[in-house]
C-alpha cells in the first residue's frame, strides 16, 4: 500500500509519517505536497511515468494556495482521501468526494489506526468496487449526520479583522469576480470564498441562492415582483445596486422556501 501526503505544515508532515511508520510500517509514502497546484502536477506526473495512482491520499483542507476541494476540480482523483485538518466544518463536502475519514489536528495514533483499519475493511469487502463501499458509508453518514452550519465569517474591515455574525447578513453577492456581502446595517465586506463554497456553509433553509452570483435571505426580500422570462425580481433591504433576478429554473424552488 502506498499514500500521497498533502499538507503544508511541515511539522504536520514530520508528524504524520512517524505515526505512519508505527501503525502500517508496510505503507509506502509515494510522495510529499503542500499546494492544490503542486498536488494536480504530481498526479499529472505521475500518471504519466505509468505509475499507479497512490492508495490513499491524506489531505490537509487548508493549503497554501486554497482550500484543496479545488484538486478534485482540476484532476480525476481515483484514490481513497483521508482528510487532516484543523478545522471541523466541512465534513460534508470532504465524503461527498472519494473520503472515508475526516481527522481533526493533532492526529492521534488511535485515530489514524481506525482510519487505515476502515479502509482495509472497505477495500476487502468491496474488492470488485471499491468506491461503492466509500458511496455507501457517505449515504449512512448523511442520513445520520445534522450538518453544522457557518455562524460567523471573519473578514477585513480597513486594517482591521471583523467577525460577523451569520444571522446578521442580509445577502451575499458576486461583483467583478469577489464575493461580499451586506449586513442588515448596510455595512459592505469582501468575504474569502465563491458563492459556491458559500452555499455549502450556510443552512438552507435561512439562505437561497437565486442566480448564479447573489444568495438572499428571508428578511432580505422587501417586495417580489414578476419579470420577464418567467423570473422573478426582488427588491432587497438594504437595498443593492445590484439586480437582484430569481432565475427561471429556481423560481418554484424560490417560492417554496419563502413560504415556508
Amino acid at each position: 500500500m502506498n499514500a500521497l501526503i498533502v499538507e503544508d505544515e511541515e511539522l504536520s508532515v514530520r508528524r504524520l509519517e512517524k505515526l505512519l511508520a508505527e501503525v502500517a510500517p508496510t505503507l509506502t509514502v509515494s510522495g510529499v505536497t503542500d499546494s492544490v497546484e503542486d498536488t494536480v502536477e504530481w498526479v499529472i506526473r505521475n500518471r504519466a511515468s505509468k505509475r499507479p495512482d497512490p492508495d490513499l491520499i491524506f489531505l490537509d483542507i487548508e493549503l497554501s494556495d486554497g482550500q484543496s476541494f479545488e484538486i478534485f476540480n482540476r484532476v480525476e482523483i481515483k484514490s481513497t482521501v483521508i482528510f487532516i485538518t484543523s478545522y471541523d466544518e466541512y465534513a460534508l463536502q470532504a465524503f461527498k468526494v472519494n473520503s472515508i475519514d475526516y481527522l481533526l489536528k493533532p492526529v492521534h495514533r488511535e485515530d489514524l489506526l481506525r482510519s487505515l483499519n476502515k479502509y482495509e475493511s472497505l477495500t476487502h469487502k468491496t474488492a470488485t468496487d471499491p468506491i461503492q463501499g466509500i458511496r455507501k458509508m457517505l449515504e449512512d453518514f448523511q442520513k445520520n449526520v445534522s450538518p453544522e452550519y457557518r455562524q460567523r465569517f471573519l473578514v477585513k474591515q480597513g486594517q482591521r479583522m471583523l467577525s460577523v455574525e451569520t444571522a446578521d447578513i442580509a445577502y451575499f453577492f458576486l461583483d467583478d469576480r469577489y464575493s461580499f456581502f451586506i449586513t442588515h446595517a448596510n455595512q459592505r465586506l469582501l468575504v474569502d470564498y465563491t458563492l459556491d463554497e458559500l452555499e455549502e456553509m450556510l443552512d438552507s433553509s435561512r439562505f437561497f441562492r437565486i442566480n448564479r452570483g447573489m444568495i438572499v435571505t428571508h428578511k432580505s426580500v422587501a417586495r417580489i415582483d414578476p419579470y420577464f422570462g418567467s423570473r422573478l425580481s426582488l427588491s432587497l433591504l438594504p437595498g443593492s445596486n445590484k439586480e437582484a433576478l430569481v432565475s427561471r429554473e429556481k423560481v418554484t424552488d424560490f417560492k417554496t422556501w419563502m413560504g415556508k
